[in-house]
């Protein structure tokens, strides 16, 4: 009885020991995916920065100026006028849709709180 005990001793401690190794790798292996998921957001974030820049740098007023002055043959690109914008009773809405009116509308901006 006492070398079946120790038998079974043995096996669970080399299985355990086995587990522990196993998990050891895994964690390992998760620790990595970990590490390089971190490089590639810290790599994004530095290509995002460096977008950002190049857009700032390409929509400086001055340069969108002179952008402008020199295609104005192209583009035809005049200063807004007052004129130009339109006034809001000349906006087409579209038309109120019928298809799921509401019977019994709730008014609840002047509803009184139940105590």
């Amino acid at each position: 009885m006492r070398s079946l005990f120790y038998v079974l001793t043995a096996l669970s401690v080399i299985g355990l020991a086995f587990w522990a190794y196993r998990e050891n790798y895994e964690t390992q292996a998760a620790l990595n995916r970990a590490e390089r998921l971190q490089l590639q957001i810290s790599d994004a974030r530095q290509r995002l920065r460096v977008l950002n820049a190049e857009w700032a740098y390409l929509n400086r007023p001055d340069r969108l100026r002179d952008l402008a002055e020199i295609n104005f043959d192209k583009l035809g690109l005049v200063p807004l006028q007052p004129y130009q914008f339109g006034r809001i009773d000349q906006v087409a809405f579209p038309p109120e849709d019928e298809t799921l009116p509401i019977l019994t509308p709730v008014e609840v901006s002047n509803m009184e709180e139940t105590q």
